[in-house]
């Protein structure tokens, strides 16, 4: 196993474990963060936004928020509000 898939299995672990996530990590859908939106910095469970960005879409979590993955593979909520369909 590379040292790249080695880091992104431990990564995978760890957002299952923070989000009690059961089950394998399913990208349903690419979304893309509003370009009008303010940039946003992330919390404990929210991912940092920039403008224009293409998300992986994990799990549709409510109304209002969504479960992403950015390209630093990288786990958080990001408001719904923001997202656009590809």
């Amino acid at each position: 196993m590379t040292l790249k898939a080695c880091k992104e299995e431990k990564m995978d672990r760890e957002f299952q474990k923070k989000f009690k996530f059961k089950g394998s990590i399913n990208v349903l859908t690419q979304m893309m963060v509003d370009p009008a939106a303010t940039e946003k910095r992330g919390g404990a469970k929210t991912l940092p936004l920039r403008r224009g960005e293409i998300l992986d879409v994990i799990q549709f979590t409510n109304q209002e928020q969504i479960l992403c993955r950015n390209s630093q593979r990288r786990y958080g909520y990001v408001p719904q509000a923001v997202m656009l369909p590809l």
